[in-house]
């Protein structure tokens, strides 16, 4: 059995286009019912959409170590106990997909600093249906918190077609 490096099998023409992925963290900071969610600023892509914070894995980062950065990074927080709760491969048409490591953390506190990434803001789930949320947080919240703490992750991918969002649980 041949055994190639990373980049020789990427250049591969069999495999060229096959494993393409975008690594992102997405983080939920809950205290108590409240859950910290970023209203996004005009230059984002869900500007006035709720989500929660994250962004890119940096190159030799692993997951976890991203969704502390970008927690620290976004919210000003030190979080250290988090649970995977989801792995979400997003296909969006031709362009490369993503994949979206999804964490639940306690917060430490409710201080949060600015974020030029959008309006940090505390609250409680019974409120999230009058928000306007990312599409696929109404179905993706709900399942999160009926989780049990560092039980499996949920898995899911979802596809962006002319319809709207078409989610697929395996």
């Amino acid at each position: 059995m041949e055994i190639r490096a990373p980049q020789a099998a990427l250049q591969d023409q069999k495999t060229q286009g096959r494993y393409c992925a975008v690594p992102r963290v997405l983080v939920f900071l809950t205290r108590g019912d409240q859950v910290l969610l970023l209203q996004g600023g005009a230059t984002k892509w869900f500007a006035g959409r709720f989500n929660g914070v994250g962004g890119h894995v940096e190159p030799g980062e692993d997951v976890l170590s991203a969704a502390r950065r970008e927690t620290q990074e976004e919210t000003g927080l030190s979080v250290t106990d988090f649970d995977l709760g989801a792995i979400i491969h997003v296909q969006a048409g031709t362009a490369p997909g993503v994949m979206v490591f999804v964490f639940t953390a306690e917060a430490p506190t409710g201080e949060v600093v600015e974020s030029d990434e959008g309006t940090l803001t505390w609250v409680s789930r019974e409120t999230l249906p009058a928000l306007p949320l990312l599409e696929d947080l109404r179905w993706l919240l709900p399942r999160l918190w009926q989780r049990r703490p560092h039980s499996s992750p949920l898995y899911a991918s979802y596809f962006f077609e002319p319809t709207g969002l078409r989610i697929v649980e395996p």
